[in-house]
């Protein structure tokens, strides 16, 4: 194994021994059901489980306590890191409260894998390093299965996701723009080669400029021969040009603030196709992290504490529903 597929397997699984306790402490409480389980989801924390192919594929869901079965509500798909779990992601992303304020359910959804090293089959990985399997597949099937509990408002799904999850939200973006409306990828860049969604859909990424682990920068840095990725600015620029919007970026620094520990700027593309977006939120010496919340481990390195991704995320997206 690579010195840095081991420095994320170590990462991610002292987030797993930091954060998962906390994050499973209500695991007795939650309500488990499969797809056959067709009873509304109330406002709390519930888990799914279906089948997919040969695979049993499982998913945290919390369901905001403003929740009325009566009025559609968005959906936000949170997908976990290697190593971490959908509970681990709630802990990590502090996605639940932001949940309950702002009135979207929130889909923890597991990858696979052996033990405690779960994937996704974000693309980039070779074959026996990340996981094989239709992932794509599955958080459709996923979608489908949510709409027999939760009232959706079909028009206002979306994905984010830390590091390999948000490499799977670019491969969402690519293959479920049907069904996703716009992603947010924190701390991933894409691992899949162009391919041209059916529709354009808008992208918010966060980035910290050391990034030790998914680098910012990929110029001068050799690529273990397991993975294959595309650097941030790459990244953005292949989604700007997908969605056709202004080659010349709108640049800010509004949010940070004097005597901020880390700078933050904000580079937006658009319009668009259909006023789409792609918008490129840097942190200057951000680690590994997310944004607005405490890493639960220094490896990691820093997080910018004078924003949050998460109220910034949702922003974004409710900018950017499907149309």
């Amino acid at each position: 194994m690579s010195t840095r597929v081991s420095l994320v397997v170590v990462a991610m699984l002292s987030i797993a021994a930091t954060a998962g306790p906390a994050a499973c402490q209500d695991r007795p409480t939650l309500r488990v059901a499969d797809e056959k389980t067709s009873e509304p989801l109330l406002p709390g924390d519930h888990w799914r489980k279906l089948s997919v192919g040969k695979l049993t594929r499982t998913a945290a869901v919390h369901v905001p306590v403003t929740y009325d079965r009566k009025v559609p509500t968005p959906v936000v798909l949170a997908l976990h890191g290697v190593a971490m779990s959908g509970p681990i992601m709630a802990a990590f992303s502090g996605l639940n409260e932001t949940s309950d304020r702002k009135g979207f359910v929130v889909v923890y959804p597991n990858g696979t894998g052996s033990g405690p090293v779960l994937t996704w089959n974000a693309g980039g990985f070779v074959k026996g390093v990340s996981s094989q399997a239709d992932d794509v597949g599955f958080i459709r099937q996923l979608l489908d299965d949510l709409a027999t509990v939760v009232n959706i408002d079909q028009n206002r799904v979306y994905a984010c996701g830390m590091s390999n999850g948000a490499m799977m939200c670019y491969r969402l973006a690519s293959e479920l723009s049907d069904r996703i409306a716009a992603i947010a990828p924190v701390a991933g860049t894409m691992a899949i080669g162009n391919r041209e969604p059916d529709r354009a859909v808008s992208v918010i990424h966060f980035h910290g400029t050391r990034d030790t682990l998914v680098p910012f920068e990929t110029e001068g840095i050799k690529q273990m021969p397991w993975l294959r990725l595309k650097s941030v600015e790459e990244s953005i620029r292949t989604w700007a040009k997908t969605n056709r919007c202004d080659v010349q970026p709108a640049i800010s620094d509004l949010l940070s603030k004097e005597g901020d520990e880390l700078t933050v700027t904000r580079r937006r593309y658009g319009p668009g196709v259909e006023g789409t977006e792609v918008v490129l939120v840097t942190v200057t010496d951000g680690g590994h992290t997310w944004p607005g919340q405490v890493p639960p481990v220094e490896l990691l390195g820093k997080s910018a504490m004078n924003i949050s991704a998460n109220e910034l995320i949702w922003a974004f997206f409710q900018q950017h529903p499907l149309k």
